[in-house]
């Protein structure tokens, strides 16, 4: 059952890692003519348990700036913060299933 649990956590976070990066590009790019904001449909490639990958998109309904940019700092500061907030309930989660894990074999050796 852990090893489910893990694995499925396991891609959850390297899926928040990069989401992560991609945010962070779009920021790094907020003032670069003609960059197009990039992001992760995080549902459904969380929904298809991604192994590898993340498909790559650019979200729809980014006004576009004259210079031809689409990165948007409020989206991607709460995109920030919504991914941070999300790692921590994973890291939770994992601690979690660990602490689980050792009670259990703390309880075997004693008895």
């Amino acid at each position: 059952m852990f090893q489910g649990v893990a694995g499925n956590i396991e891609r959850y976070m390297d899926l928040l890692s990069a989401r992560q990066k991609l945010v962070v590009s779009n920021i790094a790019n907020a003032d670069t003519p003609g960059y197009r904001t990039k992001d992760i449909d995080f549902r459904a490639e969380f929904d298809r348990e991604v192994s590898s990958a993340a498909h790559i998109m650019e979200p729809d309904g980014s006004p576009i700036k004259p210079d031809g940019n689409n990165v948007d700092i409020d989206r991607e500061s709460r995109l920030l913060s919504e991914n941070a907030l999300r790692f921590a309930v994973a890291s939770n989660l994992v601690r979690s299933e660990i602490h689980q894990i050792k009670s259990a074999i703390d309880e075997g050796k004693s008895a």
